[in-house]
């Protein structure tokens, strides 16, 4: 049976990646994009696919989108006017439309045991769960930890240069790391699956800092030493003076945000409790040290 899927966020990253995932399936995808976006345009190539336009300010708009989909899928990123505003109109088109299913744009680590004040997106999405939780429709959170990607990228964890891994307080905490690609593999899957439960957590790797050394060691033949570089007390202290520093306070990934992911994954308040990798059958993930490898060897190839 064909599952009518409703994708809001599909041009961004993930978004095009979930949408990948889902052609894979016996599955229809509306592809909502905003009026006058041209970024949606090339998506709609493959017959299964259909652009619809709203805008979020428009609930009639907003709601005749969603009307006759099975679920509604959001894969939205921003701050407080995207994950919590754009998506609670988003939400309230989902009810008023009839949709059973909503899967919110969580795809992060767990944030519902944090402390109040230590990570401001994870806060903005604990709030909207709320709206969730209180609105009458199935929902279902994908949990993923971080996204592998970042650890050869916009996450500084990795010192490559100076064969070094950080830590903060300890170097034994439990870090929980997904690839994109796997997460949009979750994420079809919970799409199309009618019974999927309130939370759905993943993690392709599940690693502590002196593993990750120990892998860049055993991957580059060259020691990788661990880093101390505070503890997370410290380092939530120093990304509250950034951000009372920044001259952008809507900024989605600044540098004071980078250091409250690390609070809450090195503090070990945002560790996964419950991952099941099996729940949608057996898979081959892709980890850590799959994403390092093939960096390493990009970067080989490059210097060559």
């Amino acid at each position: 049976m064909t599952t009518t899927v409703l994708l809001a966020g599909a041009t961004g990253d993930l978004g095009q990646r979930i949408l990948r995932a889902l052609l894979t399936h016996d599955a229809r995808v509306r592809v909502l994009t905003r009026p006058g976006s041209r970024s949606a345009a090339a998506l709609d190539a493959d017959d299964r696919v259909d652009v619809v336009v709203a805008a979020y300010g428009d609930q009639a708009a907003l709601t005749e989108a969603a009307r006759g989909v099975d679920v509604v899928v959001s894969a939205v990123s921003g701050t407080r006017s995207v994950i919590v505003d754009a998506q609670r109109a988003l939400l309230a088109a989902t009810v008023a439309a009839g949709v059973p299913r909503f899967v919110p744009s969580d795809w992060s680590a767990d944030y519902r045991s944090i402390d109040v004040g230590s990570n401001r997106n994870f806060e903005l999405r604990r709030e909207f769960a709320a709206d969730v939780d209180a609105a009458p429709v199935r929902a279902t959170s994908v949990l993923n930890g971080m996204f592998t990607e970042l650890l050869t990228g916009d996450a500084p964890l990795i010192l490559f240069g100076r064969h070094k891994v950080l830590y903060w307080s300890s170097p034994d905490q439990v870090l929980d790391f997904t690839t994109k690609d796997d997460v949009a593999r979750v994420a079809a899957l919970v799409a199309l699956d009618p019974d999927a439960p309130r939370v759905v957590e993943v993690a392709g790797s599940r690693m502590t800092a002196r593993e990750i050394a120990r892998t860049m060691t055993e991957l580059t033949r060259e020691p990788f030493g661990l880093q101390w570089a505070g503890t997370t007390a410290t380092l939530s202290a120093m990304s509250k003076v950034g951000r009372r520093l920044s001259k952008d306070p809507d900024e989605a990934f600044p540098a004071w945000q980078g250091m409250q992911y690390f609070v809450n994954m090195f503090s070990g308040q945002a560790q996964l409790r419950h991952v099941d990798n099996d729940r949608f059958g057996a898979h081959e993930w892709t980890t850590v040290r799959d994403v390092l490898a093939a960096h390493l060897g990009t970067a080989a190839r490059t210097a060559g």
